[in-house]
């Protein structure tokens, strides 16, 4: 079975011959590897590349390693790094690069597995672009490349395309069946491919919960020096809870020492929070003043990369749908290119003392592309009328052209158009449908 990745497929081809180092990142365990060595390779094959001329190489690959000692036994293949790390010599790999690519009439491509194994990595990349026939593609799964930083590594050369987990429709049509109970699988154990082709509730708790405990916290700890995981990982568990919550520094503080009996410094705590947000781990979504088109306030909301790592942090004991369907929801939208704030809208109310107020009202997200937006609103279920009246409270106060849209739960509730003007759909024709919100 394989998962289509079209959206990341149709990246790396739109972003092929730009004279710029393609570097795949994402969370790890998202299919980025997957994506270059077999979904991009073979679309290569099939448009008529021959394959000498696609490279492939995997640093953490023992096949590949043993061709390069084949190819020059005098030569180690290993060396010690500036900083004592054991990495692939990086003279002998652009020797053995040469010595298959000697036509320099010939257009090659170089598809890198595990790149920050390589020795001076940067540098030797760099250098293929100096070649007007070298075309190359990285990956990395190191805490450096698990970053939003990796950019700035390759000096403005490299290109970034960042992978997610599986969308839902990516998840169901490779695995199929009864679409509502897939649509609770993929709530329960999200979208990481290998974690969504195991069998059992049994294995895919077990792979995620191992995911998580061993490698990226492991990943976390490295990079960030974090000496005290065990307060962390509160951290992370508070996190967890919070989905689709509004939260500040000071309020995880409070929970903190209600949970622990141990105070926290909140400059600690940002720190955390950067670092799960600098592992993809997290995303934060800031508060837009609709009215006033700004930014207001510390208060955010978090939602988490994938669902399924959220939930195993949890121990699979806390599924609340309605906060689970928001973070499906903003995920889609940031998958499809939008950017993506929580929206505020205030309202002149007359107070019981008859002075003037103001009345605030959320709306869940203001998704933002281009000279696009959509004001949005997440409802778990909208059984009457009044439940609708109440959700439609929020876009209201907002006068300004853009669509607004309810999106529900409810599989009996179909695409319609609401007196307002509001549109009404359903989760799966939100999620199957992206020329819609594209």
């Amino acid at each position: 079975m394989e998962f289509k990745r079209s959206n990341y497929l149709n990246q790396l081809i739109s972003h092929s011959h730009n004279h710029m180092i393609k570097v795949i990142t994402g969370i790890r365990r998202c299919g980025k590897s997957y994506l270059l060595n077999k979904i991009f390779y073979n679309r290569l094959v099939e448009n008529g590349v021959n394959p000498s001329n696609i490279i492939r190489f995997g640093f953490d690959f023992d096949e590949d390693l043993d061709k390069l000692d084949a190819f020059c036994p005098e030569q180690p293949t290993r060396v010690n790094n500036e900083k004592g790390e054991l990495t692939v010599n990086a003279r002998k790999f652009r020797t053995y690069i040469s010595s298959l690519t000697k036509d320099s009439s010939q257009f090659y491509y170089l598809l890198l597995d595990e790149v920050q194994l390589l020795e001076n990595f940067v540098g030797t990349l760099n250098g293929y672009l100096n070649h007007d026939n070298f075309d190359v593609y990285v990956t990395g799964s190191n805490s450096k490349f698990l970053s939003s930083d990796i950019a700035t590594e390759f000096r403005g050369r490299g290109d970034v395309i960042h992978v997610q987990p599986l969308t839902f429709r990516e998840y169901y049509d490779g695995i199929g069946g009864d679409k509502r109970n897939a649509l609770f699988e993929y709530l329960r154990y999200g979208g990481l491919p290998l974690c969504a082709l195991s069998s059992t509730p049994e294995a895919k708790q077990n792979y995620l919960t191992g995911l998580y405990k061993t490698i990226y916290l492991a990943d976390l700890k490295q990079r960030h020096h974090i000496r005290r995981i065990d307060e962390f990982d509160t951290i992370v568990m508070i996190m967890a809870s919070s989905i689709g919550s509004l939260v500040n520094i000071n309020k995880i503080a409070d929970t903190f020492k209600s949970v622990t009996q141990k105070a926290i410094a909140v400059t600690t705590i940002k720190k955390y929070l950067d670092c799960m947000t600098d592992a993809f781990l997290i995303a934060p979504v800031r508060r837009f003043d609709v009215k006033g088109r700004r930014y207001i306030g510390a208060l955010q909301k978090y939602y988490f990369t994938d669902p399924g790592i959220r939930n195993s942090i949890l121990g699979f004991r806390q599924f609340e749908a309605t906060h689970l369907m928001e973070n499906l929801i903003y995920n889609e939208l940031v998958n499809r290119g939008f950017s993506v704030d929580v929206g505020i809208v205030a309202k002149n109310v007359t107070a019981a003392n008859g002075n003037g107020a103001k009345e605030y009202y959320e709306v869940d997200f203001v998704a933002n592309k281009g000279s696009a937006r959509y004001y949005i609103q997440s409802a778990y279920s909208l059984p009457d009328e009044d439940k609708q009246k109440q959700e439609e409270k929020s876009l209201d106060g907002i006068r300004d052209g853009f669509e607004k849209i309810i999106i529900t739960f409810d599989d009996f509730v179909s695409y319609h158009k609401t007196p307002k003007g509001y549109t009404i759909m359903n989760i799966f024709e939100f999620l199957d449908n992206r020329e819609y919100l594209k």
